[in-house]
């Protein structure tokens, strides 16, 4: 019986990650382990259909090795969308990297697989299926949160502007964006931007930007904000809510204490006036 491709189920075992063939789409489960990059960790497994890509490339490794890559559609796959070529070589997820002695085997997999393909250019709509909600991590200046339907940025005391306090926490429905704008925190002034369909054209540096928040110290690494980004982006795409779940209507009594104490060191600073004082300070208390 010839060996095909037709048939499910074959696997292709590489460095990191497992490529299960099927008919339509490939399934790739993500090893775990120290040496596995994080962001795969993160996303554990992904199926890709075969009409989210349209190429595929076999080519030599380092230090022995070769390596298969799926080429995704433009617009197909919101976390490499969310990434815009960000992504270091080694954290491309579409990668699959084999020993040399395996070449032969992964040309013929790569031959097969071209003779599936039947689309290209840029997809009209995702086709990969973004990261589950909901979604949280904390980045330099607050943290940001993800339920499906809405993008909340909690401040941080510690880390977030003058500008973003007086803006004070922000709500950001997925049906009021047109857009997600990632930058990576390991390149300089790494952020993630929420982009408002009404949004204004005159440029704000992400840490005066209620709308963006800012990575670095280690904060909003790439496995987690990353893969917030797809999300987000995901629904704006889809122009709906996926999945929400209900946000807790009253705060913490301590925390809303913690963050009047902290106004008042603003406005004790000069840096909040006094009707800007009284006026979030009044926010804050009918919080509780």
């Amino acid at each position: 019986m010839p060996h095909t491709m037709s048939r499910m189920g074959d696997v292709l075992a590489g460095f990191h990650a497992v490529w299960e063939f099927e008919s339509d789409s490939v399934l790739i489960r993500y090893e775990r382990g120290i040496r596995t990059p994080k962001l795969f960790q993160a996303l554990g497994e992904r199926r890709i259909p075969l009409s989210a890509v349209e190429g595929v490339t076999l080519s030599p490794g380092r230090r022995g090795t070769v390596v298969l890559r799926l080429l995704p559609r433009a617009g197909a796959d919101p976390l490499m969308e969310a990434a815009a070529g960000q992504l270091k070589e080694g954290s491309d997820p579409y990668r699959l990297v084999l020993p040399a002695e395996r070449e032969t085997l992964a040309e013929y997999y790569a031959d097969e697989l071209k003779g599936l393909l039947t689309e290209s250019g840029p997809a009209d709509r995702p086709q990969v299926t973004a990261p589950e909600v909901p979604l949280s991590f904390k980045a330099y200046d607050g943290k940001a949160s993800f339920d499906g339907a809405a993008v909340q940025f909690r401040w941080s005391w510690t880390g977030a502007s003058s500008a973003k306090w007086k803006a004070g926490d922000q709500s950001f429905p997925v049906t009021e964006l047109s857009g997600v704008e990632w930058r990576s925190p390991e390149v300089f002034e790494g952020h993630l931007r929420l982009v408002p369909r009404s949004a204004e054209s005159a440029a704000v540096q992400p840490d005066q930007d209620p709308a963006a928040v800012v990575f670095g110290l280690g904060y909003g690494p790439v496995h987690e904000s990353l893969p917030f980004a797809a999300a987000v982006l995901a629904a704006v795409r889809t122009r709906g809510p996926v999945s929400a779940v209900p946000a807790p209507s009253r705060r913490d009594p301590a925390d809303i204490a913690e963050r009047i104490r902290h106004l008042g060191e603003l406005h004790q600073a000069g840096l909040v006036t006094d009707e800007e004082f009284s006026s979030k300070k009044a926010e804050l208390l009918a919080e509780l």
